[in-house]
């Protein structure tokens, strides 16, 4: 409520409420004295007139009686006089008609109100009745109207008064509140200006003492925010100065942060091209160190030479590990890493891990299980090169510090969500345990559980960082759990995207099929059991001491461990097997190498393990349709069904030594130079398998894989593998996403190729063991300390699988593709092509591979890679250095007059001796 309006109702409503106040009670009290002095006044009156009633009314004075009624009568309020006795009965009755009223019940004066009419009844006195009724009363009839009108003319008095009163107090108080509110008002618009920012306007200091003081508050207080303002101005013009010197300041050095943004990038890019190209250079030395080892291995050695080369061996396998979790690693810190969402079946890959594991496990003697459980689906979606990476790892590391006994592989379902299963994979291990203490330590760079585990075991400590790094991008955790000798497991958890939660449905059907199983490890009996009752078979145990089942099975899936491919073991199977009156499944715990000399009577399979399910399946399902030759076991490779491999390669050289590679592996080689040919003999000739070279003329590896996959049928699932001397992984995940199967790296080493060749093909490949021809002295090479020589024919007899003669062959075809290769180079450098200089190096660096040309191949394989990574302005040093190694090359073959003219020779017997 304004303040106004409270001085408004304090000046004028207080007085007038008190005056009003005073008003009513003194009407109140003057009513009160007025109807007082009536009563008085009547009862009075009529008491003394009542005994001279009573005489008239005895003397019977009719005349006296009327003129003492008229007295009574001429009072201004009596309206009427009436004598009576108690039982009602008048005796006078003067005036107005009045109603009986009842006399009192006791001899006394009453005065009975009702409404505007009083009525008062006095009783005459007894001695003033002589001889008249007894208790007579005079009861008067009074009006009391007037009292009424008294009252309110009193009031309208009053009110009329009131009202002039409260005109008056209403002038006083308003006079008086505009002049008490003025200041108030004027300080209210003063500071009103204040807050809008006028601090020039001053109060007037007129007035009352009050005012004065409000007014000088105020007009201080306006002198205060004035200076306050000019000093915030002068403030904020000093701040807006230093921040616009900061802003500069800032600008610099963001400036300066970029070109140190810029900077790293840029180390960052060539650390990252520094590691691919040095993984490059030095895995070409290691493919020589690793395929002189190779070598040697074939020739016969003492015990400990044998012994000092296993050495050679696994410090090279170390070294190309460390190489590649180096290049992991870099890709981690930069960020680098893409992760794909493709579809992959949990069953094939696992078997792919275990079967890249095997001839590790083997050596050791060591049991290897896949256990994908059944509610597992069929078809989930993840990035299958990353999560074979994550298990490949953690199964070498539990085969690597296991000695003996088993690691198995566990798939579960760890939840189930809308179109998503969390997976929970597990690898369990019998081997040495860890410290508890030592399981954090576990997933750090560079770090392993103890410096002796370094020193007897190797390893760079950075395969379960990378492990937790890409399983944790990958939306999962890992973690371990073990005791010291009490073996490990190492679980992660991996969310994967899945178009069907349902269970995935049996390999095959074998309803009621009587089968006897004999397997002592346990772990595999209980799975192979399971498996077998899941297709529908009847299973029964073999008793290890009996050769027949008394059920007569259609079927013997038997498990052999190591020890029982020795000996007497041996022929205790042999006998066994001889006595059973069905084909026999042999499951060997044991490389392809070793399979066991026993012959199956009556048909059968001889397969490696860690067993495949898809492989059993078909195995089981070939056999008992009665489909299978019945083959009692792997025959020789001179009477093996020979299977057609299709070789894609536009380099002679290469598609000729891969051929007779093949060829010792007893395999028929179906030679391809172009994409073009390759898909013109698919659409003629049934092949099994295809290895396709990635950099062609024309319709390239990539493009030709396509078309091979359009044609429909067979091709839909025909192994394609890759062949390629280009490394890096980023290119190996682009020909897996692309639909090729595998990727084999330049130069061929025959134990890869035989290896990849069994796992795509389903069947033990074993290359030749045929050590190297003999070199004469015919030919030698003078070279420079601390050089690589022109030419080693050594060399390139290896790279040739042991045969001199195709070593010569490869060599003379690169020495005579020399010019060719010259100009072509030369003609794309000077026309500013990347794209013909890459298909020329290329083709240079893929004749290399097979030849004996150290310092030419070095030198193409570097000048690729960093074409690749860096562009074609940044290879004009190496150029130079090739067109250099390539005039070498051509000098030494004008020396030694090898070439084309000289191929009759080709043959004979030489020597190389580097000095």
């Amino acid at each position: 409520m304004p303040m106004r309006t409270r001085l408004l109702l304090l000046l004028l409503g207080a007085p007038l409420a008190v005056m009003l106040l005073l008003s009513f009670q003194s009407i109140r009290h003057d009513a009160q004295i007025r109807k007082a002095g009536l009563e008085t006044r009547l009862i009075t009156s009529a008491e003394l007139l009542a005994p001279a009633v009573g005489n008239a009314l005895s003397q019977e004075a009719s005349g006296l009686l009327h003129d003492l009624a008229q007295r009574l009568l001429n009072i201004d309020e009596v309206r009427s006089l009436r004598i009576h006795d108690r039982q009602g009965r008048t005796w006078l009755h003067l005036g107005q008609q009045q109603p009986n009223v009842a006399p009192p019940s006791t001899a006394d004066t009453r005065l009975l109100d009702a409404d505007d009419h009083w009525y008062l009844s006095v009783p005459i006195p007894e001695q003033a009745r002589q001889g008249a009724p007894t208790e007579l009363w005079l009861t008067l009839a009074v009006d009391t109207t007037s009292l009424a009108l008294g009252t309110y003319r009193q009031l309208a008095i009053t009110a009329l008064t009131g009202l002039v009163t409260g005109l008056l107090l209403f002038l006083l108080a308003y006079l008086a509140s505009r002049r008490l509110t003025r200041p108030l008002h004027d300080a209210q618009q003063a500071l009103l200006r204040l807050n809008a920012g006028d601090y020039r306007h001053r109060m007037s200091s007129r007035g009352p003492k009050e005012a004065k003081q409000l007014a000088a508050g105020i007009n201080a207080l306006a002198e205060h925010l004035s200076h306050a303002h000019d000093d915030m101005q002068r403030h904020i013009e000093q701040t807006t100065h230093d921040l616009q010197e900061s802003m500069e300041t800032i600008e610099i050095k963001n400036i300066e942060l970029d070109m140190a943004h810029r900077r790293a990038l840029e180390a960052n890019r060539i650390k990252t091209e520094f590691l691919a190209n040095m993984s490059h250079e030095i895995r070409t030395p290691l493919n020589g160190i690793i395929g002189f080892c190779q070598l040697l291995s074939r020739s016969p050695l003492d015990t400990r030479q044998r012994e000092w080369l296993e050495h050679v061996h696994k410090a090279s396998d170390s070294l190309l590990s460390l190489i590649n979790d180096i290049l992991d690693f870099s890709k981690i810190e930069a960020g680098k890493l893409e992760f794909e969402a493709v579809d992959l079946d949990m069953v094939a890959l696992v078997d792919d891990v275990l079967g890249l594991q095997a001839p590790q496990a083997h050596q050791k003697r060591l049991h290897l299980l896949a256990l994908v459980y059944d509610d597992v689906p069929a078809q989930v979606q993840g990035d299958p090169l990353r999560i074979k990476q994550v298990l490949t790892n953690l199964v070498h590391n539990a085969i690597k510090f296991t000695e003996h006994g088993e690691v198995i592989v566990r798939v579960t379902v760890e939840d189930f969500l809308a179109g998503q299963v969390t997976l929970k994979i597990s690898v369990s291990d019998t081997g040495i345990g860890l410290d508890p203490e030592c399981h954090d330590r576990l997933f750090k760079a560079f770090s392993q559980a103890s410096v002796s585990d370094t020193r007897q075991y190797g390893g760079t400590g950075l395969g379960l960082m990378i492990c937790r790094q890409l399983v944790e991008q990958m939306g999962g955790e890992i973690g371990v759990e073990s005791q010291p000798g009490q073996g490990t497991t190492f679980a992660f958890t991996l969310p994967l995207l899945a178009r069907s939660l349902e269970e995935r449905p049996p390999e095959l059907s074998l309803p009621g099929t009587p089968i006897t199983l004999h397997e002592t490890h346990a772990p595999t009996r209980r799975a192979l059991m399971h498996l077998l009752k899941r297709w529908g078979a009847r299973v029964t145990l073999l008793d290890a001491s009996s050769s027949a089942d008394a059920e007569s099975p259609v079927l013997l899936l038997a498990g052999l461990q190591s020890e029982d491919l020795e000996g007497a073991a041996l022929a205790d199977w042999q006998e066994r097997l001889d006595a059973m009156l069905c084909p026999a499944v042999l499951l060997i715990n044991a490389s392809a190498f070793d399979v066991p000399d026993l012959h199956l009577p009556h048909g059968g399979e001889i397969l490696t393990r860690p067993l495949s399910r898809q492989v059993l399946a078909s195995t089981l399902e070939t056999l008992l349709k009665g489909r299978s030759h019945q083959a009692p076991h792997p025959l020789p490779t001179s009477q093996r069904t020979s299977s057609r491999v299709l070789v894609v390669d536009d380099t002679a050289s290469n598609r000729l030594l891969v051929k007779e590679l093949l060829t010792d592996l007893g395999l028929t080689a179906l030679l391809a130079a172009s994409g073009e040919e390759a898909l013109a003999l698919a659409q003629s000739e049934p092949l099994d398998l295809v290895l396709m070279d990635i950099r062609l003329p024309g319709m390239d590896g990539v493009a030709t894989t396509h078309a091979l996959r359009k044609l429909g049928g067979a091709w839909r699932h025909c192994p394609i593998i890759a062949v390629t001397a280009h490394a890096l992984e980023e290119e190996r995940r682009r020909l897996l996403q692309e639909g090729l199967d595998d990727v084999l790296i330049k130069p061929l080493d025959s134990q890869e190729l035989a290896r990849l060749l069994s796992q795509h093909l389903n069947m033990p490949l074993t290359p030749s063991t045929s050590t190297p021809d003999t070199l004469s002295g015919e030919f030698e090479e003078v070279v420079q300390e601390g050089e690589l020589p022109i030419v080693d024919m050594a060399l390139g007899t290896t790279l040739a699988g042991g045969h001199e003669s195709l070593a010569r062959e490869t060599l003379d075809r690169l020495l005579d593709s020399l010019e060719d290769s010259d100009a072509a180079l030369r003609q794309a450098w000077r026309d500013n092509d990347a794209e013909a200089f890459l298909d020329a190096i290329h083709a240079l660096n893929g004749a290399c591979r097979y030849c004996g040309v150290p310092q030419l191949a070095l030198i193409a394989e570097t000048l690729e890679t960093r074409l690749r990574t860096r562009g074609l302005a940044k290879v004009e040093t190496l150029l130079i250095e090739l067109f250099d190694a390539m005039a070498r090359l051509r000098a030494w073959q004008a020396t030694n007059q090898f070439s084309s003219t000289t191929k009759a020779h080709a043959n004979s017997s030489s020597s190389l001796n580097d000095k």
